[in-house]
């Protein structure tokens, strides 16, 4: 083979410099579409993450406060208004349209296992002022006393036919429990006990000297949102027969 055709035969096995660039270019934009596959990709499974994390707090929010309700229980509070003056004896349950406090077998840190709690509920703005949220109080239950710490003195009420307790009101702090946020409303209303033979009557607000037979909590979010789970309005029994001012024997 002559010199000639080795160079020939060299030059035709190799690439021009045009050739590299195309594929220089085509490797370059199969790795853009790969990245922005990825990135959409890591996209999507965020917002399913951010979205069932979510669905799992509104699940669990309402499930705790079923659990808070259903654990209800009938004590009493002393009510010192004056210290020099012997305490009053009340039953222990504030209801009131954004604010509620009554003990609970319940506790958020040691659920049913552990000491009796006092829950005190509020609803308050939202982050920014955007809305409202629900939150929660919790401080031991010991005794008629640690109940009364609340109770402010006993003031009139005329629809009660007597006198009623008046609260102290209940503070957001660092030891609050966000149960629900950006909502645009949140209520409470009672349900008195009633025969079966009537329709059921609710009130906004709770002056009997015994408790409820159910509470309902009334959440409205403030974005509606139809691909993930809303607050719902809860309507929660109260599975309580004993009266808290009441002597039964053997006590």
């Amino acid at each position: 083979m002559t010199a000639a055709r080795k160079m020939h035969s060299a030059g035709r096995a190799g690439f021009t410099l045009v050739e590299v660039l195309i594929a220089v270019t085509l490797v370059s934009l199969l790795s853009v579409g790969m990245m922005m596959a990825f990135r959409v990709a890591l996209s999507a499974m965020n917002k399913a993450d951010t979205k069932l994390m979510l669905n799992r707090r509104t699940m669990g929010a309402q499930r705790i406060l079923e659990q808070q309700v259903t654990g209800i229980m009938p004590v009493t509070a002393d009510c010192y208004p004056n210290p020099e003056i012997p305490p009053t004896r009340i039953a222990f349950f504030q209801g009131e349209p954004q604010s509620m406090r009554f003990a609970s077998t319940y506790s958020l840190h040691e659920a049913a296992r552990g000491t009796p709690m006092i829950l005190e509920f509020q609803v308050i703005p939202g982050e920014d002022g955007s809305g409202v949220r629900l939150i929660v109080n919790e401080r031991i239950y010991s005794g008629p006393r640690s109940a009364g710490a609340s109770c402010l003195g006993l003031v009139p009420e005329p629809t009660a036919g007597g006198m009623v307790p008046r609260f102290a009101p209940i503070d957001a702090g660092s030891a609050s429990f966000v149960l629900a946020d950006k909502l645009s409303a949140c209520q409470f209303s009672f349900r008195d006990p009633v025969p079966p033979d009537k329709p059921p009557h609710w009130v906004a607000r709770w002056t009997r000297a015994y408790l409820p037979d159910a509470i309902r909590i009334e959440m409205a979010p403030l974005v509606a949102d139809g691909s993930r789970l809303q607050p719902l309005t809860l309507t929660i029994p109260v599975h309580v027969t004993r009266l808290p001012l009441e002597q039964y024997q053997n006590e």
